[in-house]
């Protein structure tokens, strides 16, 4: 059975669910002229709370019951001006911290090089989720770098796991990106 590192380094954009594009900027780069470690950072926090925001319908101007509901039963509508105007699902008190992150790099990038993201889960269970994030160079199949981490739900007010688990339509939509390892999408 192959370790763990070298599973990852054979991933193709098919292995992920949800993909996103990236082009670099001149300021990612270090000065060693590839981008910096902190960027790729900044790469999977992107995809990742764009999936939350656009699949799962997290708001992150909002939470919890908004001005712009009563004491109906409907959900709450968001309050961020540039945002669709979809209902917002999780109209809980809940929020996702982060609790772990990793990065394995197989390869460099750099400016001016346009990247292609692919994001999946690989685990879920009922208050956390961990999620990976390929990243691919455009035009090229080798997978340069493999990270993401790990998200807890928390009830917002003590920060601690959500007794009753992850509202269910997130975890519906984090469902969706589940990949189990030899699993074909």
């Amino acid at each position: 059975m192959p370790k763990e590192t070298d599973l990852k380094r054979r991933r193709t954009r098919n292995d992920y669910v949800f993909h996103q594009i990236y082009r670099t900027r001149w300021h990612d780069n270090d000065m060693y002229a590839h981008l910096n470690n902190t960027i790729y950072a900044q790469l999977f926090d992107s995809i990742i709370n764009h999936y939350l925001i656009s699949d799962c319908g997290m708001d992150p101007f909002s939470y919890g019951t908004n001005d712009n509901t009563s004491s109906s039963s409907s959900p709450s509508t968001t309050s961020n001006p540039n945002s669709s105007s979809k209902p917002n699902p999780n109209p809980s008190d809940q929020v996702a911290i982060m609790v772990n992150s990793y990065c394995d790099y197989f390869a460099s990038v750099s400016y001016p090089d346009i990247l292609e993201l692919g994001l999946r889960v690989n685990k879920l269970g009922s208050t956390s989720v961990t999620y990976e994030v390929g990243v691919f160079k455009q035009g090229e199949k080798d997978v340069k770098v493999v990270g993401g981490y790990t998200h807890v739900w928390c009830e917002r007010g003590v920060m601690r796991p959500a007794k009753g688990g992850m509202e269910r339509g997130i975890r519906e939509a984090l469902g969706r990106l589940v990949v189990r390892e030899g699993s074909k999408i």
